[in-house]
């Protein structure tokens, strides 16, 4: 009896300390919270009655005994554990870090965002309009924005209750941020990091560079969206970072319009007029900067027009050989490419693989020539090759490594800087060109997804135009998968893993230790 009213009595200890854990951690903020304090905390006084009533010697008794003091150092210890553990979440919270270990880093910014908020030279305040003043997401993702950057400001607002405000900024929607960097400001409704870094790029932007995209000759049209061939997404990519975009017809004006920052040849189809390339020519003379996506099929006829500023265009197809499951080595037309010249400015940041579909090879020809330098920024693997016998791989779709074809690693894209005074161009200025033998490289298909040709393209764009804060990676469109819990899954598992199983476990060392006695 002595002993079953002494199992009574800790029962009833463990019953309320876990009632009083409860209610510290949930504050009974629900129906389930009240039920389980109140059954916890009425069947732990029954228990200590029972245990009561039995007397008070077998109190004094019991509580002599060796067992009783082992259980009592047991429920003690485990009193200071949970008061530990709480000063350490409160610890945590107070002066807290993180650390993102994930392999893409999906829960950090991205360098190119990082680099615009170093970059800021006035505060910047980003309030965001959400439902009910509160979105966990977004204030973490506000809140990476401020440990970047001691310029950065935000706050969560909930546009219900601040009616006036919301009226005041023109608000319309939930999830609006709106930024204020100076006396100008921005709104964004679909807050992603993408979205959030493009708009303050263009705050705090001072004026846009131009991209001139050459029209009439069967290239893919910047405005197709529909299309793989087409280049919205490329003009969409461009318009994003502040650039204006416009197409120019060059046989009808004559020259290159002088508000063009960069002249984009991209994926002709059809032969430039005779006037066309010396007009081209002339761009570049007068201290240009120019961006070509050329295929193997087509605008052979910009070999000469190159050759003279260090840049060699190949008359091949690169071919990569690839294995496939069950099949063996088959002929990729489409290689990846993972090597980057580690020193350029365009590709010293990027780490990732890029792909280029039906693409020539492109290698730096500036041996000997003076002003010109001349930098491979791209190489296929060494399983890789030029493919000089086109015929074979267009028309019977065959292709070998033979003494007449190139060895990979192969070049497929050139950087070149040129000293045209050197060049004997009086009073000339520093020009720059960037050649890709591929025009697919920077299509709809290609130029967002899970490579990296998106970075690399517009790098390129701003290593012309000289916007070296722009040459980085940017955030990624494609976000690690996250689970969201339910409200009722979320108590599940706080009630599991904080109380269920530790009171489980406290009442099986208890019967263990009451049998044993």
């Amino acid at each position: 009896m002595r002993r079953g009213s002494g199992l009574l009595g800790l029962i009833g200890v463990i019953l309320l300390l876990f009632a009083g854990i409860a209610l510290a951690l949930t504050r009974g903020g629900t129906s389930f919270d009240l039920i389980y304090i109140a059954v916890h905390a009425i069947a732990g006084v029954l228990a200590l009655i029972a245990y009561l009533s039995t007397g008070v010697e077998n109190l004094r008794t019991f509580l002599g005994e060796r067992s009783t003091r082992y259980g009592t150092s047991t429920i003690i210890g485990s009193v200071v554990f949970f008061v530990l553990l709480a000063g350490l979440n409160f610890l945590a919270f107070r002066h807290n870090a993180h650390f993102d270990l994930t392999s893409d880093k999906v829960y950090s910014l991205s360098p190119q965002s990082a680099k615009v908020l170093q970059g800021l030279t006035q505060d910047l305040r980003l309030e965001a309009f959400v439902e009910g003043g509160a979105s966990p997401e977004l204030n973490d993702l506000l809140k990476n924005y401020g440990e970047a950057s001691g310029k950065v400001s935000h706050r969560l607002i909930d546009p219900d209750r601040e009616p006036e405000l919301a009226e005041r900024y023109g608000i319309k929607a939930y999830n609006t941020v709106r930024l204020g960097y100076g006396e100008a400001t921005s709104q964004v409704t679909q807050p992603s990091e993408e979205n959030l870094t493009n708009a303050i790029i263009k705050l705090t932007r001072s004026g846009s560079q131009t991209v001139c995209v050459l029209d009439g000759h069967d290239e893919p049209d910047i405005d197709d969206q529909q299309g793989a061939r087409g280049y919205a997404q490329l003009k969409k990519a461009l318009e994003d970072e502040t650039y204006q975009v416009k197409k120019v017809l060059l046989p009808t004006l004559g020259k290159v319009p002088d508000d063009c920052s960069i002249v984009l040849v991209a994926g002709p189809t059809r032969p430039f007029l005779a006037q066309e390339l010396p007009l081209l020519d002339a761009y570049i003379k007068r201290g240009g900067r120019m961006l070509l996506l050329l295929s193997p099929q087509h605008a052979q006829e910009f070999v000469a027009l190159l050759a003279p500023y260090g840049v060699a265009l190949g008359n091949d197809v690169v071919v990569d050989q690839v294995v496939r499951l069950f099949q063996g080595p088959a002929l990729g037309l489409a290689p990846l490419v993972e090597t980057y010249d580690p020193e350029h400015e365009i590709t010293k940041a990027l780490k990732g693989r890029t792909i280029f579909p039906m693409v020539r090879s492109v290698t730096a020809a500036a041996e000997g020539k003076a002003g010109v330098k001349a930098t491979e920024l791209a190489k296929t693997s060494a399983s890789s090759w030029a493919e000089t016998d086109l015929d074979a791989l267009f028309q019977r779709q065959e292709a070998s490594l033979s003494d007449a074809d190139r060895k990979g690693p192969v070049a497929v894209a050139v950087a070149a800087e040129l000293d045209l005074k050197q060049l004997g161009v009086p009073d000339g200025k520093d020009a720059r060109l960037v050649v890709f033998g591929s025009s697919e490289f920077a299509d709809n298909q290609h130029l967002e997804g899970t490579f990296f040709n998106r970075d690399l393209f517009l790098n390129a764009v701003g290593w012309l135009v000289g916007q070296s804060d722009l040459l980085s990676i940017r955030p990624r469109g494609l976000r690690a998968s996250r689970t969201t819990l339910t409200d009722a899954e979320g108590q599940s598992i706080f009630y599991l893993s904080v109380l269920v199983l530790p009171e489980l476990l406290l009442f099986a060392g208890l019967v263990v230790w009451w049998r044993r006695e």
